[in-house]
């Protein structure tokens, strides 16, 4: 799946992101609205990732769906 596809599903992807990184709050996944870079930053923010190992995280996460 593409980032274009994410993004048009978006409301359905969110709630499997939401249960893949808890930490993530749905106003969080809102503002993210299937954009890989603010994933990316909200995964750093909440998580304290680095930026490659946040994007490794948010590209698995893509590659299952």
């Amino acid at each position: 799946m593409n980032w274009d596809q994410i993004q048009g599903n978006w409301k359905q992807i969110k709630g499997e992101a939401q249960v893949q990184w808890g930490k993530l709050t749905d106003d969080d996944l809102d503002q993210v609205e299937g954009d890989h870079q603010k994933l990316v930053g909200k995964l750093q923010e909440r998580y304290g990732y680095a930026k490659d190992e946040a994007e490794r995280e948010v590209d698995e996460f893509i590659a299952k769906h």
